[in-house]
C-alpha cells in the first residue's frame, strides 16, 4: 500500500536525484518510470525512486536504455531469476571489458598527446632562442 508520505513530487524527484522535469518524463515515456497520474501532476513511489536509481547507475555505466530495461525487469521480479540474473552478469562483463579496453586506449592517446605537446614545447624554445640570438 502507498501513503502519501511515500510519494513525491516530480520537482522532490529532481531535487533529490539531481535530474530535470524533462529527464523523469522521458523515462515515463520510455515505461521505465510509472508515476501516479493525479490530473496534471505526477506523483513517484518508492519503486519508482528505486528503478530511477538503478537507470541512472545504468547510465553512468554505459548501458543502453533496453539493457537497462532488463535490469529493471530483473529488479521487479519477486523472486529470483537464473536466466536473467546470468544475462545481467554476462551484460555487465561485457561492458566492463569495453570500458577497460576505452581505457587503455584512452591512456594511449594521452600519452601519445602528451609527447607530441612535449614536442612542440621543445621546438617553440628552440625557435625562441634562434630568434633571440638573431
Amino acid at each position: 500500500m502507498t501513503t502519501n508520505e511515500d510519494l513525491m513530487t516530480i520537482r522532490e524527484m529532481c531535487d533529490s536525484f539531481e535530474v530535470t522535469p524533462r529527464t523523469l518524463r522521458f523515462y515515463e515515456a520510455k515505461e521505465l518510470l510509472f508515476p501516479i497520474r493525479d490530473g496534471q501532476k505526477r506523483l513517484f513511489t518508492r519503486q519508482d525512486r528505486g528503478r530511477l536509481k538503478l537507470i541512472l547507475r545504468g547510465k553512468r555505466f554505459g548501458f543502453s536504455l533496453e539493457d537497462i530495461r532488463q535490469l529493471l525487469d530483473m529488479y521487479d521480479r519477486s523472486g529470483v531469476q537464473t536466466e536473467q540474473l546470468a544475462r545481467t552478469v554476462e551484460k555487465a562483463r561485457e561492458r566492463l571489458a569495453q570500458m577497460e579496453r576505452q581505457q587503455a586506449e584512452l591512456g594511449e592517446a594521452i600519452a601519445e598527446l602528451r609527447d607530441q605537446l612535449s614536442w612542440g614545447e621543445q621546438e617553440l624554445a628552440r625557435a625562441a632562442s634562434r630568434d633571440a640570438a638573431q
